[in-house]
């Protein structure tokens, strides 16, 4: 039987299952599972000693603060909840571009085997042309399954807006909301998107995808630039102005989309696929505390 494709090498799993996500939410699950929250429970991490009162475990009476104080008190654990990671993976045709769309799965892939390897509870989707389930699993023993997943999705071809379908895929109980998309849609359909996430986690993340081209474009001499999306088309003579026009644009745009995030309470980060996944994962999403 054939193998199946994976898009990650087998030597970056031991790396991969060194980092975990880092949150400050709440974690909004009622399984066991590997992160603490600020309930009490049956964990093996202390919180703290509370008085006696009828009803209470007595398998958790101190005896040696009873010795001291001749006061009954029990002691408090921590519990430990299950932490629900959701994955939204752009599919629009301006994700295409070979390299562009390669990075966009391997990050999805090592975010969601950083998730089930922490036994914590891991759904993903993406905008789709027919109705496709996301995949929900909880537990490192569904590794395999999630890299199939993502390595079988066939290249971008939604051709309808993402942030106007996005939202039918999402679950209502996330801790976290991890959204990978190259954000080329208008500003003003990301604001109106941005606005209504919140009510499906209480930690959202926008990872932007970015290709080289995107940032600052190599083209020269007169060309012709197809929208992939609309197929719209316009002829540019990519002179020095038109580059510093350009440029001048795309950073306004991002500064528009940083103060929609902040508006919004939602994390950003821009990753650079000329970088590679590496440099993403090991230095960016690191640095900024989003991986510990």
């Amino acid at each position: 039987m054939k193998q199946p494709h994976f898009l990650l090498p087998n030597e970056w799993a031991s790396k991969i299952r060194r980092l975990s996500l880092n949150t400050a939410t709440k974690i909004r699950g009622h399984h066991k599972g590997s992160h603490r929250s600020q309930r009490f429970g049956a964990s093996l991490d202390f919180s703290d000693f509370r008085e006696y009162h009828p009803g209470d475990d007595v398998r958790q009476l101190d005896w040696n603060v009873f010795a001291r104080t001749e006061k009954f008190f029990i002691k408090r654990f921590l519990d430990e909840q299950e932490m629900r990671v959701h994955i939204l993976l752009d599919t629009t045709k301006s994700m295409g571009e070979e390299a562009k769309w390669l990075f966009a799965r391997q990050l999805s892939t090592a975010l969601g085997l950083m998730v089930l390897n922490k036994d914590d509870r891991l759904s993903f989707s993406y905008v789709s042309n027919k109705p496709t389930p996301p995949f929900r699993r909880k537990g490192s023993t569904y590794q395999r399954a999630y890299e199939k997943t993502v390595a079988d999705l066939s290249e971008p071809i939604f051709s309808k807006t993402f942030t106007d379908h996005a939202l039918q895929t999402l679950p209502r109980d996330a801790t976290i909301l991890l959204i990978i998309s190259d954000m080329l849609e208008p500003l003003e359909r990301w604001s109106a998107f941005l606005s209504k996430v919140p009510r499906f986690a209480g930690d959202i993340r926008l990872l932007q995808i970015q290709s080289a081209d995107e940032k600052l474009p190599t083209y020269s001499g007169d060309v012709r630039l197809v929208d992939v999306e609309t197929s719209s088309s316009v002829n540019v003579s990519m002179s020095q102005n038109v580059l510093r026009s350009y440029e001048e644009k795309q950073q306004g745009h991002q500064l528009q989309l940083e103060a929609i995030c902040r508006k919004y309470g939602v994390q950003h980060i821009t990753l650079q696929v000329a970088d590679g996944l590496q440099h993403a994962l090991f230095n960016q999403l690191v640095k900024a505390k989003w991986l510990q």
